[in-house]
């Protein structure tokens, strides 16, 4: 079931991508213009790690001034990240929009926003700071916001190489939501996640890549306790510095002084 269901994605995702480079190619040579219109990423951005990258990426690519944020705040316990996501915004110069779904308190109960609930991993290997529906969420907020500024690309930086087991990082989660998407709205959305298949140790080194390594480490910030510096124990914690070391023994490999 679950390959025919993939297979179902995929089939429609092509389609999907062919509506999408259509509609590209109409919006890059209108009929009344001949300069193509900019293209311009929608990035959700936390403050973390990998939306930073992804951020930082997004504006090599795009150009600062055809990207954008969007950020939201859902009850999370550790919202020391939403300060980090708003300083890092505004260092960067990029528009930063906030949005309140702090409603998801009321409905689901998880540690990722119980201040008094431990942390911890269950025995099959899925911590209990997953939120359901949260990603979910986040993709049809930002497909809203997107669409009202004309925006196509909206780029999330979820993974599924090296992550916690969340459900809603995976791949065929993203395809099936973009299709969703497009189908509901009737728009060419182009969901983007450039670290899907990267570890954390290749995500580390593509902030290196992007000359911002130092940038990220001082600045983003991942700890699920809200501990500014990271508590060091938490599953995101030691996936972040696991990762980070992997990286740093790799370059100090290939560059011996």
């Amino acid at each position: 079931m679950a390959h025919q269901l993939a297979g179902l994605i995929q089939t429609v995702v092509l389609c999907s991508e062919l509506n999408f480079k259509r509609s590209a190619q109409m919006l890059s040579h209108p009929h009344h213009s001949d300069t193509p219109k900019p293209r311009t990423a929608l990035v959700i951005f936390s403050g973390g790690q990998d939306s930073t990258t992804c951020l930082l990426q997004a504006i090599a690519e795009y150009g600062r001034q055809q990207v954008q944020t969007i950020t939201f705040h859902y009850g999370q316990r550790h919202a020391i990240e939403l300060e980090r996501a708003r300083w890092i915004a505004q260092d960067l110069g990029v528009r930063q929009t906030e949005m309140d779904l702090s409603l998801l308190q009321s409905i689901t109960h998880n540690a990722l926003m119980d201040q008094d609930t431990s942390i911890e991993t269950a025995d099959d290997g899925l911590p209990n700071t997953f939120v359901d529906g949260r990603n979910a969420l986040f993709l049809l907020y930002a497909a809203i916001f997107a669409k009202g500024q004309g925006i196509q690309d909206i780029i999330t930086g979820v993974c599924e190489t090296d992550f916690s087991g969340y459900p809603d990082c995976r791949h065929v989660f993203i395809q099936s939501m973009n299709v969703s998407l497009n189908l509901a709205m009737d728009y060419s959305f182009r969901l983007i996640t450039p670290l899907m298949y990267l570890d954390k140790a290749e995500t580390w080194a593509l902030a290196d890549q992007l000359g911002y390594l130092d940038y990220v480490r001082e600045h983003t910030h991942t700890c699920y306790e809200g501990v500014a510096g990271g508590c060091g124990v938490c599953p995101s914690c030691v996936l972040r510095e696991r990762g980070l070391r992997t990286y740093l023994a790799q370059k100090a490999m290939a560059n011996p002084s």
